[in-house]
């Protein structure tokens, strides 16, 4: 058996594509949680869809992705032609790249969605309370969105709190800065008080030295004096 040509992978490729985007449809809405039957209030009430529907696409769009990529890779040892041929190989790798992303989106929104679900019903406990109460899921999401907004008025005080705070600390601080400033005028004003107050130290300083030389003095005469 020969190797197929370049028409006839590119045919494979245009249909596997097809396929892919079909099934990534059908793979969006089961990843949702959405179902064709059943209106609004029973995708409410309804249990989440079997995880075996949503592995079982998952690995059969897998395997399609898979495929076409090896497609796409025997197109590319086929050598060009052209540049219309190298744009039609550029543009089937982009589709690919596409449906990867959107592949890999619906499953990490399908992975989110099941660990809310997960988190909501409590291990259980939410589930029998819910039931009790006669809430239905969307009441519980509507609960949940009412928390949330309420811990984000707790948290807009917090931070309006903090914002007082800053501007109070910043007042003091310019208040504290004009005070240095006045001093610092009233002290270039007058030199003469700033030089004599220079001298009282030096003179402090130097009485201090002559008092200490004194008591050095005669501490060591008395200790002369009493061991003669």
């Amino acid at each position: 058996m020969g190797v197929p040509s370049y028409d006839a992978l590119r045919k494979q490729a245009r249909h596997l594509e097809n396929e892919v985007d079909l099934k990534l449809v059908a793979f969006s809405k089961v990843g949702a949680g959405t179902s064709g039957s059943g209106g609004i209030h029973g995708a409410d009430t309804s249990p989440l869809l079997g995880e075996h529907v949503f592995d079982s696409l998952s690995a059969e769009i897998g395997q399609m992705l898979d495929r076409l990529s090896e497609i796409n890779e025997s197109m590319a040892e086929i050598p060009s032609s052209g540049t219309a041929m190298m744009h039609t190989l550029q543009r089937h790798r982009e589709i690919l790249q596409g449906y990867r992303q959107e592949f890999n989106k619906i499953c990490a929104n399908h992975t989110t969605r099941i660990e809310r679900e997960e988190l909501l019903r409590g291990s259980g406990i939410a589930t029998s309370s819910t039931a009790s109460s006669g809430l239905s899921r969307r009441d519980m999401y509507l609960k949940e969105s009412a928390h949330l907004h309420n811990s984000s008025g707790l948290i807009n005080d917090q931070i309006s709190i903090a914002m007082e705070t800053k501007e109070h600390l910043l007042s003091q601080r310019h208040a504290f800065k004009r005070l240095q400033t006045r001093f610092n005028d009233i002290s270039n004003r007058f030199p003469v008080i700033s030089s004599l107050m220079q001298r009282i130290n030096i003179r402090k300083r130097r009485d201090s030295l002559i008092l200490g030389g004194v008591i050095a003095v005669c501490t060591i005469l008395l200790i002369l004096y009493a061991f003669h």
